[in-house]
């Protein structure tokens, strides 16, 4: 045995690592607020950009942590925090348990932004302005309806809610809202053949693989219509439709429009976790409110405390395949510290 690592998250970075360091010889105690493994990927219907089911990745991560050397501890979560005089941590749980652990790894992931705090995007006042997140449950339910019951015969798809704003105090971008709103809009296209279905963006920022592809076939193939320019003005009229106004930067005029569906495609923010651990951990902040870790090149797992490691969206933006490879880099991070302790011991 290597030695107990105890992780802080139960979502594809975490569980994803708990599995690493157990094939390694660690074991693992792998802590999560919620009852069940995934985090926001429990939200997710379709990915990009091959259109994968979002169940059949839960289902390999619960595979991955459902094995000898991983304890998961659900519905909890750290109420405290501390080093052990002997080295490394005791983290005392919510639900009165305390585990100990010889390293500990943050992968408390990110919050989706509140879409509430854009009045002017009209979310939570007016019936038909959603989320991408809610939209991804109406896939799931295999029906999408405006308020009223009825076909939506033009969406309209804001990007960047949230991210890339001066207003709301958030300067990054997070990353993936450009692939999922061209996703989304090519499912809405498919689900709702006579729709007309509108992205209005800052910029297209598609740098993954198969991203352009999927950006150019948005377009080509399902007649998704582009628009550079950020919403100004939304309205609801009498029958719940939104009346917009946003500025064509294109051909530098104003466009106005009626729609019967309007979707916020919110970014990402540091979790409530993540604040809490660094608190808790003494780690350092980065502006955008994540965790810094101690090297952007060559030390994106290590923290500038000792024994404490990162992984995932807790630091950065990431997409899904970014931060499962993130956790198997942190986890070969923490069993060469671990090995590396149990050679300095007598």
């Amino acid at each position: 045995m290597k030695g107990t690592v105890i992780i802080i998250g139960g979502g594809p970075a975490g569980c994803e690592a708990a599995h690493q360091l157990a094939e390694k010889g660690c074991r693992v105690h792998l802590v999560e607020k919620n009852n069940e493994t995934g985090g926001n990927l429990n939200n997710w219907y379709q990915l990009f950009p091959d259109r994968k089911e979002a169940e059949s990745v839960r289902g390999y991560l619960r595979r991955r942590v459902s094995r000898p050397g991983v304890e998961f501890h659900a519905g909890t979560e750290p109420r405290t925090t501390s080093r052990r005089p002997q080295g490394g941590f005791a983290v005392e749980l919510t639900d009165g348990s305390l585990v100990e652990g010889d390293a500990l790894l943050v992968a408390t992931g990110f919050r989706t932004f509140d879409a509430a705090r854009k009045e002017e995007y009209g979310y939570g006042i007016y019936e038909n302005v959603i989320t991408s997140v809610e939209l991804e449950n109406l896939f799931a339910n295999h029906e999408v309806r405006t308020s009223r019951g009825e076909t939506p015969r033009r969406v309209g798809i804001i990007h960047c809610v949230g991210s890339r704003d001066e207003k709301v105090c958030n300067y990054h971008c997070s990353k993936v809202c450009c692939v999922t709103g061209v996703k989304q809009a090519i499912e809405l296209r498919e689900m709702l053949p006579e729709a007309e279905v509108f992205c209005f963006y800052m910029d297209m920022r598609m740098f993954g693989p198969g991203y352009e592809e999927m950006y150019r076939e948005a377009q080509e193939r399902h007649n998704i219509k582009f628009v550079r320019g950020r919403l100004s003005e939304a309205a609801e009229n009498q029958e719940k439709q939104l009346q917009i106004k946003v500025e064509d930067t294109l051909v530098g005029r104003p466009l106005r429009m009626t729609l019967d569906l309007m979707v916020l495609l919110v970014g990402m923010e540091a979790s409530e976790g993540s604040r809490k651990m660094a608190s808790a951990l003494g780690l350092e902040l980065a502006p955008n409110g994540f965790i810094r870790p101690a090297d952007p090149h060559w030390g994106t797992n290590l923290t500038g405390a000792d024994g404490v490691f990162v992984a995932g969206s807790c630091t950065a933006p990431m997409s899904l395949t970014d931060t499962l490879a993130d956790a198997r880099s942190a986890a070969d991070s923490i069993t060469e510290y671990l090995d590396a302790k149990e050679s300095r011991e007598p």
